[in-house]
């Protein structure tokens, strides 16, 4: 005979409390998710990426970049996507749950994180009304897009991002990102 199993369900406020141990804590309705400290190749894709939105928005005061970001809807949710674009009105004085606009979402797939970041986070981050979310695959090479309302998109060359309220467009250059990994 079966025993039921009772699964704590956290708070935004419970994650304050969980150590710097170099994990990532999230929580998705709060249910705790724990993913290990990012490998240097994740990390070199995140920052690659980043640079392309940092040069093209953040110097020109258009949007902010957050490299991880936070997407706190307490007290049950809060996800933290590689990277987080968000409009200018943002600023580093702001606090998570006051952010109410994202733009864009970008999670770099790895072995600890592939399913999760594919089936719920994706699904997740658009609930939560973020506008557009990318997935970025270093194994196939490649980014899946996919915008609130819209069918999911590959692109292996180049990936482009725009947003109404942005007078320039980031186009990134794939190849360039990953140059050099394995």
């Amino acid at each position: 005979m079966g025993m039921p199993l009772t699964v704590p369900r956290y708070t935004v406020s419970d994650l304050e409390r969980f150590p710097d141990d170099g994990n990532r804590y999230e929580l998705l309705d709060g249910m705790l998710i724990v993913t290990p400290s990012p490998r240097l190749r994740h990390q070199a894709i995140v920052s690659r990426i980043a640079a392309y939105f940092v040069n093209a928005l953040q110097g020109a005061g258009h949007a902010m970049v957050f490299t991880p970001g936070a997407i706190s809807a307490p007290p049950r949710t809060q996800l933290e996507p590689d990277v987080l674009v968000v409009p200018a009105r943002f600023t580093i004085a702001s606090e998570w749950a006051d952010v109410t606009e994202h733009w864009l979402a970008i999670e770099v797939l790895s072995r600890s994180t592939r399913v999760y970041d594919r089936e719920y986070k994706r699904d997740a981050y658009l609930d939560l009304g973020v506008r557009e979310v990318w997935l970025v695959d270093p194994q196939r090479k490649c980014v899946d897009t996919t915008q609130a309302r819209g069918r999911m998109q590959t692109s292996h060359d180049i990936v482009e991002w725009s947003h109404p309220d942005v007078p320039v467009t980031v186009a990134i250059n794939l190849p360039d990102v990953f140059a050099g990994l394995p």
